[in-house]
């Protein structure tokens, strides 16, 4: 029996939940694995991602390990089926009760009207760490001389920042209320007509995320943790998320870190082979480091605002969002994701790139420790690019390449993928 009782869907009548045991995740052989697919383009390409891993599971174990699908309801799916409601309580208690989930793209209005749906299940789930590993791949166009350099994974906190909600319009009840305040009890000067928005940085959620990055460059044995900030400029908020990475890297990673400036005051610019070096960047010269030296970062650890422009821009220099995926992940419960929008004028003319939700399901194999699968995807992925074979958007400015369907791009996948 689950744990919870759900009111419009139900559980495969086959198949095992996923566990935690010492504080980690115990994966079945059959785990049932909830997922979203999306609205716009979520049609085309959450069946094409469920092929790609149902293939790669099936060849690499030899049938030996299935997911068992449970498809959930968010966005405008969701509000047909549970009378407007976007986001339903059966969705948010099935990504808890079945630990490991995937999603397609979930449109939010801009503007007025209804939460971002993606930022609500960070949230309301506390998936504090947002994962998005960029890297290239051979053939695919990009505006770099030099893209094979970049391959960064950036983990943004996700709870946080203004992205938590609590802001007003201007010239509304609320936000006169706190410019009068502001003045009255602090002597600020804001115009009377200013939108107002709160921008919470705790230590707690920033030493959450910068522990989670830091433990994940120790056991994929990376270089160098970036803690990218505007501490220049707020100093209380963004300079205090680089304060306590610095102390969280002293009190309990010293053994395996060691900071940029004692790399040049100890070892004369040499790292030391058995030391990550943590150092720091200002946002805005990081957004200019990751374009002119992207060779010198490796693991990013930042606040949300700041990793939303980075993890755009870093995959605009790999081929697009098309190629970027995506993870939001707590203590443990993970929610992968395509990391681009719903593109609705797209939708349904099995045409776009895949990739991104594709990605995303390969980083969901790596979570359950199911790599043999997920490098299955990889290979395939790379070969099939080098073929030529792909969607419009790889295709374009690109001689003889053979432009695919959504659905064939798949069936060119999986037709590549060979056991290692």
């Amino acid at each position: 029996m689950g744990i919870f009782k759900y009111e419009k869907i139900t559980c495969p009548a086959i198949g095992t939940k996923i566990t935690l045991e010492n504080e980690k995740i115990n994966v079945p052989n059959n785990p049932i694995i909830p997922f979203i697919t999306g609205d716009g383009i979520g049609i085309d390409i959450t069946p094409a991602m469920k092929d790609v891993i149902n293939a790669c599971v099936a060849k690499a174990y030899n049938g030996e390990k299935k997911i068992q699908w449970f498809e959930i309801f968010a966005g405008e799916k969701a509000a047909e089926k549970y009378n407007g409601d976007f986001l339903p309580k059966d969705t948010l208690n099935a990504i808890q009760e079945f630990v490991v989930s995937i999603k397609g793209p979930l449109a939010t209005p801009i503007g007025g009207g209804m939460r971002s749906l993606n930022v609500a299940i960070r949230q309301i789930m506390n998936l504090y760490a947002c994962i998005r590993p960029v890297r290239y791949f051979d053939f695919v166009n990009s505006p770099l001389k030099n893209p094979e350099a970049v391959n960064m994974v950036i983990f943004r906190e996700n709870t946080e920042d203004v992205y938590a909600g609590h802001e007003w319009a201007g010239n509304s009840t609320q936000a006169k209320k706190i410019i009068e305040f502001l003045a009255k009890e602090f002597n600020t000067k804001i115009r009377p007509d200013s939108g107002i928005g709160i921008k919470p940085i705790s230590e707690k959620a920033s030493k959450n995320l910068i522990r989670k990055a830091i433990q994940f460059a120790i056991e994929q044995n990376r270089q160098s943790i970036t803690l990218v900030h505007k501490g220049n400029i707020m100093k209380f908020t963004e300079g205090a998320f680089k304060t306590w990475g610095y102390e969280l890297a002293e009190n309990e990673f010293s053994k395996y870190l060691i900071t940029e400036d004692d790399v040049w005051e100890k070892y004369n610019g040499e790292q030391p082979k058995d030391k990550i070096v943590i150092k720091d960047r200002i946002a805005d010269n990081m957004l200019q480091q990751i374009l002119t030296k992207p060779e010198e970062y490796d693991v990013i650890a930042t606040m949300n605002l700041n990793g939303d422009y980075l993890s755009d821009a870093l995959a605009a220099q790999v081929g697009g969002l098309g190629m970027a995926p995506g993870a939001n992940i707590g203590d443990f419960t993970a929610v992968f994701e395509a990391t681009h929008g719903t593109a609705p004028k797209y939708a349904g003319k099995d045409m776009v790139n895949p990739g991104s939700l594709i990605l995303s399901g390969v980083m969901m194999l790596e979570y359950m420790n199911w790599e043999k699968a997920s490098k299955l995807v990889i290979n395939a992925l790379e070969k099939t690019i080098v073929q030529g074979t792909v969607t419009y958007d790889l295709a374009r400015n690109r001689d003889n390449a053979i432009k695919l369907s959504t659905s064939d791009y798949a069936k060119a996948i999986i037709k590549n993928m060979e056991v290692i």
